[in-house]
């Protein structure tokens, strides 16, 4: 059979994910049998398959567009919580969305990548959310030396703002930034007492 040689090329091709219309040429009147047979099943199997993977690719796509907009209306409903925590205090009202605005200018002044630098605006008007458990008398004027007791409390809401948002994957590297805004390059920081280059 002097097309069996070229109907095995063929299919060696299509089982390697190399489609092309060579396999149609196999299925006139003068190709012999039983190669023209398995030539147009051959051909009606790779448009199914062809069928199949455009359909999945459309899925794809639109869970690409769900994961999107759930992503969205997520950061929409963790900004309205920081919102309403900024709220509770008058005296650092607005001061999220000014770290979270002046940190993706840095970031954008270095040169990140849009992605990154989105993520540490985020991480800037995140920063505090761990406050959102703070009781009300936290929130009330102290004296200039706060009892040892709130400074322990407030000292927690950089771990505690990381551990609410832990579950948001896409924060990504946003989550240590939350985690480490306190931190300072003499190691005298919280909540780990990071040093110099330790620090994310």
């Amino acid at each position: 059979m002097k097309n069996l040689k070229p109907l095995l090329d063929i299919i060696s091709d299509i089982a390697g994910g190399r489609y092309s219309n060579d396999v149609m040429g196999l299925t006139g009147p003068e190709v012999e049998e039983p190669v023209r047979t398995v030539a147009e099943a051959m051909g009606l199997m790779m448009v199914k398959v062809e069928a199949r993977e455009y359909h999945l690719e459309m899925l794809v796509k639109q869970l690409e567009d769900v994961n999107r907009q759930v992503r969205r209306n997520t950061i929409a409903t963790v900004t309205a919580m920081a919102r309403a925590l900024a709220a509770r205090d008058a005296y650092t009202e607005g001061h999220a969305e000014r770290v979270g605005r002046i940190a993706g200018l840095i970031a954008a002044e270095m040169g990140l990548p849009e992605e990154e630098t989105e993520r540490v605006e985020l991480a800037g008007l995140l920063h505090d959310i761990g406050k959102i458990g703070f009781p009300d008398s936290l929130f009330l004027p102290h004296d200039v030396d706060n009892p040892q007791k709130i400074v322990k409390e407030i000292t927690r809401h950089p771990a505690t703002g990381a551990e609410i948002l832990k579950g948001l994957d896409f924060l990504g590297s946003a989550l240590p930034c939350i985690r480490c805004h306190h931190e300072r390059p003499d190691g005298r920081g919280y909540p780990d007492r990071l040093k110099d280059a330790d620090i994310p």
